[in-house]
């Protein structure tokens, strides 16, 4: 059967980022609904499953690049995979299941999606740096003079402070400040100003971070190669 893409997108639910991201390949437009509605219904928060391209025929080439850079699993209802593909697989780290019933394929992706929700958001360390100087600033704050070491930070990053006795301060970066110019990101070697509203307790030689939450994919570990579920 020649391979086509299905236009029209199916919508499910989005609360918060997308815990497991599917290529879908079905026999038919038909089957497409019918296993996207069914999906509609894996409530699991922190863990939903989001469609990132559907289509009609055998899993192909395309299918298994695309997944290999979201969620490195192609699900295929009632359809094969094109010959020749078991090392792109590896290469890639796909994994290929195909149902012939919708019950059993909405039950392996809800037991996936909630394995994935089980642990929690990680951080990732954008940038950090050295508090070098404190000056006075509005609202009963101060602004940090801060030389980056490591990364960047940028404006609407999350950051802290962390002094001796630990973190002491989290926020958002609201603006900054080089040699009173504004800018939007200061990188390794600047010597930057941050604003801070409603806390005066830094100290010259605290560090400081942004960082962002991000959602540790490796919860969830395919074992590349093509699986039928009976």
């Amino acid at each position: 059967m020649k391979e086509r893409q299905i236009e029209r997108k199916i919508q499910l639910p989005a609360e918060g980022p997308p815990g497991l991201e599917i290529v879908l390949k079905c026999d038919s437009a038909g089957s497409v609904e019918a296993v996207g509605a069914a999906l509609t219904r894996i409530a699991v928060p922190g863990g939903n499953v989001s469609i990132v391209r559907s289509g009609i025929g055998a899993v192909s080439k395309s299918d298994i690049f695309l997944a290999g850079t979201a969620g490195r699993l192609v699900v295929g209802f009632q359809v094969g995979v094109t010959p020749g593909l078991d090392k792109l697989l590896r290469d890639n780290g796909v994994q290929v299941r195909l149902y012939e019933l919708i019950y059993r394929l909405s039950e392996d992706l809800r037991t996936i999606a909630e394995s994935i929700a089980s642990s929690p958001a990680e951080e990732e360390v954008i940038g950090s740096g050295a508090v070098i100087a404190l000056f006075k600033g509005a609202r009963k704050g101060i602004i940090i003079g801060c030389e980056v070491k490591e990364g960047h930070f940028a404006v609407g990053q999350r950051f802290r402070l962390i002094s001796a006795m630990g973190p002491s301060y989290s926020g958002a970066i609201e603006s900054m400040h080089i040699e009173e110019k504004a800018v939007q990101k200061a990188v390794r070697g600047q010597k930057v100003g941050i604003s801070i509203r409603n806390f005066g307790k830094a100290r010259v030689g605290d560090i400081v971070e942004s960082f962002k939450a991000v959602r540790n994919k490796g919860r969830w570990q395919p074992k590349a190669g093509v699986i039928r579920v009976p």
